[in-house]
């Protein structure tokens, strides 16, 4: 039987109910043996509000479920906030925490990263209360150097930040990476990996896998095809049309043979490739623009419209057909899972980890990301390193996307990412948070 660690009380601060962290608060609360409580900044994905990356007004379906089953209250904050909820430190405490730490006799304060003004303020607050700060942030090493004095100004900053941290959750390798090129002791850090709720995705996947072949003729799939899907919000960062380029070297490839393509996939089986769209954003019309649009969730029906012709050379070229589904919500998105044959994320630097590579491989989905993705070299190296391509070369790509079409014939490599994405669950996490909780009682009934 679990036993109550004593003289232990954990408050959790974090801006708004995540449906990638919900799971973790259920499952510290089955536990039962840290006593804790989320404090949460903002109602932010439970209630309907605009997302102008997705350029559209939405709330999580999973609704009111992730405010369910552990223990959690709503701090005040900056009026107004919640209409601009992409600024960097608009989200400030508009209400003193000591005598709230003080009540519920909180001996630890876990902030989720630095990135909003309140986590200064608590963390502020906590030291001057004599309560242990943790942190769990995504930021790693991928990223370039930013310029000088920059640099400069938030390594102040975050040095002092760091040294009033007692403990650290890695997400993933190059998260730890960052931590330590800052100076932070390995004892200090503790590996808490990345995750998604993999048995609620397995099951979706699973009980949707005998409708494969409907889903996709519902988007206009052939039955042949291989299907590569991109999901997520259609803007810069995620570099959507590298997919597209990719694909159009395979047409390329595939219709004037391989001397007409001067790229190294000679020993490349071209596949018959569809790309899959999942999401919306300001990249939609270039999207659409430069594919072959099969089928739009936006028009409703199929709609193919005549190929793309080149009018510097005057002579046709061959583009990539593409389906866009739309956006779809965390009860729909198993339907693309299981519809693709791969996922690909060619996102740059600002893809701190990317749990859409979670989701997918807990569904059975091998992925190919590109090498400034956070999770590449923890989750998708792994199972085959030619799955993580460099950023924005497109050939690169193009022959990650043949490889996984080879290697995953007779599912192997689906079978890996399903197998390999275990290691990657809530299970961790909790053993990590139960282990800092008993180590500090052991020092305090010590001290």
């Amino acid at each position: 039987m679990l036993t109550l660690i004593p003289d232990v009380m954990l408050a959790i601060l974090t801006t708004h109910p995540i449906q990638y962290q919900v799971p973790l608060w259920q499952a510290l609360a089955r536990d039962r043996r840290v006593p804790f409580e989320v404090w949460y900044l903002s109602d932010h994905g439970v209630r309907t509000t605009h997302d102008p990356e997705f350029g559209r007004s939405f709330a999580w379906d999973l609704g009111q479920d992730t405010l369910q089953g552990y223990p959690h209250r709503f701090l005040k904050i900056n009026e107004g906030w919640s209409v601009r909820p992409e600024e960097f430190f608009g989200m400030r405490l508009q209400e003193p925490l000591i005598p709230l730490m003080q009540e519920k006799g909180v001996t630890a304060l876990w902030i989720q990263g630095w990135q909003k003004y309140a986590y200064w303020q608590a963390v502020h607050q906590a030291r001057r209360a004599g309560v242990a700060v943790w942190m769990r942030g995504e930021t790693n090493d991928l990223g370039p150097r930013s310029a000088l004095l920059k640099r400069w100004a938030k390594q102040v900053r975050l040095r002092w930040l760091f040294k009033h941290v007692d403990h650290f959750f890695c997400i993933g390798s190059a998260n730890r990476r960052f931590y330590r090129d800052y100076g932070v002791p390995e004892a200090r850090l503790h590996w808490a990996p990345y995750f998604v709720d993999n048995e609620r995705f397995a099951a979706q996947a699973a009980r949707l896998r005998p409708q494969r072949m409907a889903l996709r003729r519902e988007w206009g799939i052939a039955d042949d095809a291989f299907v590569a899907l991109f999901c997520g919000k259609f803007i810069p960062k995620k570099r959507p049309l590298d997919l597209v380029a990719a694909a159009e070297l395979l047409e390329a490839k595939r219709g004037a043979g391989a001397s007409g393509v001067p790229l190294p996939l000679d020993s490349c089986h071209s596949p018959q490739l569809h790309l899959l769209f999942v999401g919306s954003g300001e990249l939609g019309g270039a999207l659409r623009a430069s594919t072959e649009v099969i089928y739009d969730a936006e028009a409703g029906t199929i709609c193919a419209k005549p190929a793309v012709w080149n009018l510097e050379s005057t002579q046709r070229r061959r583009v990539p057909r593409a389906s866009f589904a739309g956006f779809l919500n965390q009860n729909e998105i198993a339907r693309a899972y299981v519809a693709a044959d791969c996922l690909v994320l060619p996102s740059d630097h600002g893809e701190t980890w990317g749990l859409v590579v979670n989701e997918a491989m807990a569904s059975g989905l091998p992925c190919l990301v590109s090498d400034a993705v956070g999770c590449g070299e923890d989750l998708v190296a792994p199972i085959n390193p030619i799955l993580r391509f460099p950023l924005g070369d497109t050939a690169g790509l193009a022959a990650s996307l043949c490889t996984c079409a080879e290697c995953n014939r007779d599912g192997e490599l689906a079978r890996s990412a399903t197998a390999h994405i275990g290691a990657f669950g809530v299970r961790q996490t909790v053993e990590t948070v139960v282990a800092i909780a008993s180590d500090y009682a052991w020092h305090r009934d010590f001290a």
